[in-house]
């Protein structure tokens, strides 16, 4: 049985070497908890106190198993982008059910769903579909795009080009994910078998986006709204393989049909503070980062 306890639980992080995971994992060694790191290798997980890094790859069935082992609190964030994501993360749930997990907590996106405009958001469907069937307590925390990412939409003509249209996302900042994420594993039982929407405080237009952008960093930005075949062909110069190039402008097609619009009280709801804005993201990105 699970401890109900925060500080007596026990604690696995995975994705640690990433943005999202490491967050995660600061969080949760700065209050004193102690945890495992799973991680394709161990030594790229962050060094924290408490924190033990253990082979932890999501298509390694008998080393998730072993890291595992007894776990009562687990927090999955999603496998890198791939043909094979679904696939790994059903290796992931079916080996924390193997290793009798008590409470699996899954980064999920926004709008999941079979049929989702965004096409990686299908993935996300399948694997909430897979952890209820398991049969594992769980909770979803379903993300919308990344306030963060917005900088790195910019091409280096100073424009953010895609077929969103007028469309919006309720953009949604990493540290506030992290937050979320960390109360629901301190205090899992009240938010067992939900799914959480978790958002911005407002929908912005890819416009608003950019003239955020301008403010805050001084160099012009702005929005060339793009066909759907122009999107692609924009993008053909990179190589990338059918699926990725489908993601890619889906992300776009996602904000043009409002797939992405609605904003909810999740963050706040979770965490007890406001959701943090576009225009504040950007300016503690560039005053540098702080701690946890």
């Amino acid at each position: 049985m699970a401890s109900t306890d925060a500080t007596d639980a026990t604690y696995a992080i995975t994705g640690t070497s990433g943005r999202l995971g490491g967050r995660i994992a600061r969080r949760l060694a700065a209050t004193g908890i102690t945890q495992t790191l799973l991680a394709r290798t161990p030594s790229r997980a962050p060094r924290l106190p408490g924190a033990i890094a253990v082979p932890g790859a999501y298509d390694d069935h008998e080393a998730l198993v072993r890291g595992l082992r007894a776990t009562d609190r687990v927090l999955i964030v999603s496998a890198a982008e791939s043909p094979n994501r679904l696939r790994d993360h059903r290796t992931f749930v079916d080996a924390a059910t193997q290793a009798g997990v008590a409470h699996l907590v899954y980064i999920s996106f926004y709008g999941a769903a079979p049929d989702a405009t965004f096409t990686l958001a299908r993935d996300h469907w399948h694997t909430e579909q897979h952890i209820r069937a398991a049969g594992i307590p769980f909770t979803f925390l379903r993300d919308n795009l990344y306030a963060d990412f917005m900088p790195a939409l910019v091409g280096a003509d100073g424009a953010i080009r895609g077929p969103a249209g007028d469309g919006r996302a309720a953009l949604v900042a990493q540290d506030d994910i992290a937050d979320a994420a960390v109360a629901v594993l301190r205090d899992p039982h009240p938010h067992t078998g939900r799914a959480y929407e978790l958002t911005g405080p407002e929908a912005l237009t890819l416009t608003d986006v950019a003239r955020a952008l301008t403010a805050v960093s001084g160099r012009p930005v702005s929005y060339a709204s793009e066909t759907t075949a122009e999107a692609y062909a924009s993008r053909a110069a990179y190589g990338a393989p059918d699926w990725q190039l489908d993601a890619w402008v889906s992300t776009y097609l996602a904000i043009a049909d409002g797939s992405l619009a609605a904003v909810s009280s999740a963050i706040e709801d979770l965490t007890g503070h406001r959701a943090t804005s576009l225009v504040q993201v950007l300016r503690a990105a560039a005053d540098g980062p702080t701690s946890p």
